[in-house]
């Protein structure tokens, strides 16, 4: 069982990728951002909004006309060719058990609202979801797609129902805009961290071969649920610009303040079910890569099999396994959670930038607008950023000659070969 047949609809992908970016994000980023921005982190999300809509534009658009397990990493492969594609495909690799980490980390913050664990009960806990997550691949993404739209509903609801009740607190948010002075860079630092709540754009392409029509659906899904996405992110941060800051979580204390109480129950729930679904998506999409890539080569042949639910059972285990053992040098390490959503940032900043160069020759000179517009989302990303961007810039310089390297040393082997024969 070698092929990966498609399942999911233009709804549950569009759910998908809603729950993927809302993630562990969604009640956590907003009150990162404004600690660091102010008043201007409202700014940088709707700078932020605006400017993905081409990138995700473009994602979906190769997914839809050239759909590959690889993702990204196939669009570049076929545009500059097979060390440039596997290059990306590697620090993709790479990178996931860094951020799934943190999105652990970032859910278990809603835990915490529920039941407070610290030291290795903490840690038994986020491996614990792990294992959860284990059980919830095994049986195949479209169970997960049906159980993520409802929940991106659900997501959408509550931060409806917030925002119609703090509505009559607008006056004061206009005030406080008002009197709040912006600063450049902080708006850009702000943009910067607030990236990691569209990470998952790119994962997505991954998938698309699960659609039942990628052609069809895969643009449609990447762009509802992005546009949805930015809209939910902009609301939460007007909420919390006008509900008295507190300690702990500020989307809690704005339920309890809008809605009369029971904040830890809803967000918590709501907080931990989004988190476990963004580590979904990427678990699945990179046990995927390693499957395609193991068929290509590139890794072992032993992740090159599929259950009978269609899921390469071996790489996701690799996969989660990584992940488990971030966690646990996480904890000894006291590595703090902001540094790991800026490594991981940066590496998804150069994967997107190599996906709009590649958008650039597979896709014709009616989309360079768009790949101009991704470019430069990718280069104010980069600055806002900033040194961060090593940890991303190193791995390229790590990967990239190996590969080389490797391709050098297969054509020589093979030319050899050849010169035997003859």
């Amino acid at each position: 069982m070698n092929q990966i047949q498609g399942s999911i609809g233009r709804w549950q992908g569009a759910g998908l990728m809603a729950t993927t970016l809302l993630g562990t994000g969604v009640f956590i980023l907003p009150q990162m951002t404004i600690t660091l921005a102010g008043s201007g982190a409202l700014v940088a999300w709707i700078v932020l909004t605006l400017a993905i809509l081409p990138v995700a534009l473009v994602f979906g658009r190769l997914a839809s006309v050239l759909p590959h397990a690889a993702g990204p990493a196939y669009f570049v492969e076929k545009a500059f060719g097979r060390t440039a594609g596997r290059t990306i495909g590697l620090i993709f690799l790479l990178v996931i058990p860094l951020g799934a980490p943190a999105a652990i980390l970032m859910t278990f913050q809603f835990i915490n609202e529920l039941v407070v664990l610290s030291g290795w009960m903490q840690v038994l806990t986020e491996l614990g979801l792990l294992l959860l997550l284990l059980l919830l691949n095994f049986q195949g993404i479209q169970v997960s797609a049906k159980l993520q739209f409802a929940l991106t509903l659900a997501i959408v609801s509550v931060v409806v129902l917030m925002f119609g009740a703090g509505g009559g607190n607008l006056a004061q948010l206009e005030f406080a805009a008002e009197n709040t002075p912006l600063d450049v860079s902080l708006i850009m630092a702000a943009a910067g961290i607030a990236f990691w709540s569209f990470l998952g754009i790119e994962a997505m392409t991954h998938l698309a071969n699960d659609f039942k029509d990628p052609r069809k659906d895969m643009l449609a899904s990447m762009m509802i649920g992005t546009v949805l996405v930015g809209m939910v992110y902009i609301a939460c941060t007007l909420l919390l610009l006008f509900v008295p800051a507190t300690d702990g979580l500020a989307m809690v204390a704005a339920f309890d303040t809008l809605l009369g109480g029971h904040g830890a129950q809803v967000i918590g729930i709501l907080g931990i079910a989004g988190g476990l679904s963004t580590v979904n998506v990427y678990t699945a999409s990179v046990a995927r890569l390693i499957w395609s890539f193991s068929r290509e080569g590139v890794l072992p042949r032993y992740f090159d099999k599929l259950n009978q639910h269609h899921v390469p059972v071996r790489a996701l285990v690799v996969v989660l396994l990584s992940m488990a053992l971030v966690i646990v040098l996480t904890y000894l390490s006291g590595q703090q959670l902001e540094h790991l959503i800026a490594w991981t940032n940066g590496v998804f900043v150069l994967i997107y930038l190599a996906a709009m160069l590649a958008a650039a020759k597979l896709l014709g000179k009616r989309y360079w607008g768009l790949v101009a517009c991704g470019v430069l989302f990718c280069a104010m990303m980069a600055v806002g950023l900033g040194w961060s961007m090593l940890y991303a810039i190193s791995l390229v310089l790590l990967v990239a000659p190996m590969l080389a390297w490797q391709q050098y040393y297969l054509q020589k082997k093979a030319l050899l070969a050849e010169g035997e024969m003859l």
